[in-house]
C-alpha cells in the first residue's frame, strides 16, 4: 500500500506541476501579445456567417454586436435553418431595429444528408460569396462581441504564414446550475489545451477566401459533423499556421445543467476523437487529471478502512496540494481574463452592458473547490459513455456516426418555438 501511495502521489504532483507551466506559457502568451491592426485601406472586404438553428439566449445582443463592427467593409451573412424556425423572427426584428444594410437572411435551402447542418449552411453561404470577398470570419449565436472584434480577427491574417485567426469561448462560474460551473471548470483547461495544440474554434474564426479554396477545405465541410478542429492538421499540410488572438477571448454567461451537460460531452469527446489532431495525448490528459485523482481517493479510503493513517496522511495532503493548486490555476486564469476583457472593454456589449465579469465571492471560491472533483467524475462519465455512442443529436437533430468522414443525417424537422428550454439562459 505504501509503495502504490507513494507511486499515485507523485504522479499527481507530476501533473500539477505540468498544469502549472502549461498555464503559465498561455499567460505568458496573453501579456506578450500585441494588437497590429490593419487601417481602413488595408483591411479586404469579409463576409461575416452567422448559422442559427433555434433561439440562442442572447442571440439578439450577438446580432446587434455583429452589426455595429469598426470595420470598414463587411457584410453579415446569415444562414437560418428555416422560415419557422424562432431565430428567423428574432434576427429580422433585430436587423429592422437597427436598420442594417450589410446583411442577408436566407433559410437553408439544402439539408445535406452526408455532414451536419452548420456544414451544409457554411458550405451554402460560401459558395454564395463573390469574388470581392476575401475573407470569411465565422462566428456562433453565443458569441458577444466588442466593436473592434472583426478587426482584430482579421488583422493577423495580413501574414502569409497565417492560415487562419481563432479566440476562444470563456465561461463565468457564477452560474447558478451545478452543470454550469462543471462546464467553466472543464473548459478552463480546455481553452489552455487549444492554445497549445493551435485548435480554433468555430465561434470567432476567420481565414483568407483563397486558403478556404488552396486547403479544399469546403469539400471536408461537406462531408464533416463540425467544422473547426479538423482545420490544424489541414492548414499545417499548406505550412500555414492558426493563430490564437488574446483580445478574443469572448465571454459567455449562457447556463447548464448537469444532465444536459453530459449530452453536450459526450458529443464534444466523439467530435475530438473524430477530428482532434492530438485526440491520443487528450487521452493521457484525461487519464492524468480524471484517473490518477479518483484512484487516489479510493486509496484514500481504503487506507482508513485498513488504519494505514501514514498512506492514508500522504495520499490525503498530495489530494490537498492537487486540488487547491487547481483552484489557484483556476483563479489566476479568471483574474487575467477579466483584467483582458477589461482592457478590450468587451464587457460592453452594444445596448444594454452584460455585466461579464464574475464576483469571485468567498462562497464561489468554495463551489469551485468542491466543483473541481464533481467535474472530473462527470467528465470521466461522459468520456466512458462516449466510447459506444454510434448516434448523435443536436437541437433535434440526429447524425449516424461511423467515421469522420462518414456521417448520415437520419432524422430532420424545422426547430419550433416549443423545442426553446423553459430558463431562456440555458443553451441550446
Amino acid at each position: 500500500m505504501e509503495d502504490l501511495a507513494i507511486f499515485f502521489s507523485k504522479s499527481l504532483m507530476s501533473w500539477l506541476v505540468i498544469q502549472v507551466c502549461l498555464t503559465l506559457v498561455f499567460i505568458w502568451y496573453l501579456r506578450s501579445s500585441k494588437k497590429n491592426l490593419l487601417p481602413d485601406d488595408q483591411l479586404p472586404k469579409t463576409a461575416v456567417i452567422l448559422c442559427l438553428r433555434g433561439a440562442d439566449p442572447f442571440l439578439p445582443r450577438c446580432l446587434r454586436s455583429l452589426l455595429n463592427q469598426n470595420y470598414p467593409q463587411y457584410d453579415l451573412k446569415l444562414i437560418v435553418d428555416s422560415h419557422e424556425d424562432p431565430a428567423w423572427k428574432i434576427a429580422s426584428e433585430t436587423i429592422t431595429e437597427q436598420e442594417a444594410t450589410n446583411v442577408q437572411i436566407s433559410p437553408l435551402r439544402i439539408v445535406r444528408n452526408n455532414c451536419s447542418l452548420k456544414c451544409s449552411s457554411l458550405v451554402q453561404a460560401i459558395h454564395e460569396l463573390d469574388d470581392s470577398y476575401k475573407v470569411v470570419a465565422l462566428v456562433d449565436a453565443d458569441t458577444i462581441v466588442h466593436v473592434n472584434w472583426l478587426r482584430e480577427l482579421v488583422s493577423p491574417l495580413s501574414d502569409p504564414k497565417v492560415g487562419a485567426t481563432t479566440g476562444y469561448r470563456w465561461y463565468v462560474p457564477t452560474g447558478k446550475y451545478w452543470g454550469s460551473l462543471v462546464r467553466y471548470i472543464g473548459n478552463v483547461s480546455a481553452v489552455v489545451q487549444m492554445f497549445i495544440f493551435q485548435i480554433p474554434w468555430g465561434g470567432t474564426l476567420a481565414m483568407k477566401t483563397e486558403v478556404l479554396r488552396q486547403t479544399e477545405l469546403l469539400d471536408k465541410w461537406g462531408q464533416a459533423l463540425g467544422e473547426d478542429f479538423m482545420m490544424h492538421n489541414i492548414l499545417k499540410k499548406h505550412g500555414l499556421q492558426v493563430k490564437f488572438v488574446p483580445s478574443l477571448l469572448i465571454v459567455n454567461r449562457e447556463e447548464t445543467d448537469l444532465f444536459n451537460l453530459i449530452d453536450y460531452l459526450k458529443r464534444l469527446i466523439l467530435y475530438s476523437r473524430l477530428y482532434h489532431p492530438r485526440w491520443l495525448a487528450l487521452v493521457s490528459e484525461a487519464v492524468s487529471s480524471i484517473l490518477f485523482p479518483t484512484i487516489v481517493i479510493l486509496l484514500i479510503l481504503e487506507s482508513l478502512l485498513e488504519t494505514k493513517w501514514e498512506a492514508a496522511a500522504l495520499l490525503l495532503s498530495c489530494y490537498g496540494v492537487y486540488t487547491v493548486g487547481l483552484l489557484l490555476i483556476m483563479l489566476v486564469l479568471e483574474l487575467e481574463i477579466q483584467r483582458m476583457v477589461r482592457s478590450n472593454d468587451q464587457a460592453m456589449s452594444i445596448g444594454k452592458p452584460l455585466h461579464v465579469y464574475a464576483k469571485l465571492s468567498v462562497v464561489t471560491i468554495i463551489k469551485m473547490l468542491i466543483g473541481i472533483p464533481l467535474t472530473q467524475w462527470v467528465y470521466g462519465l461522459a468520456m466512458l459513455s462516449s466510447l459506444w455512442i454510434s448516434t448523435v443529436t443536436w437541437r433535434g437533430v440526429s447524425y449516424r456516426v461511423q467515421g469522420p468522414w462518414n456521417i448520415r443525417l437520419v432524422e430532420y424537422r424545422p426547430y419550433q418555438w416549443l423545442d426553446q428550454p423553459i430558463d431562456s439562459k440555458v443553451s441550446l
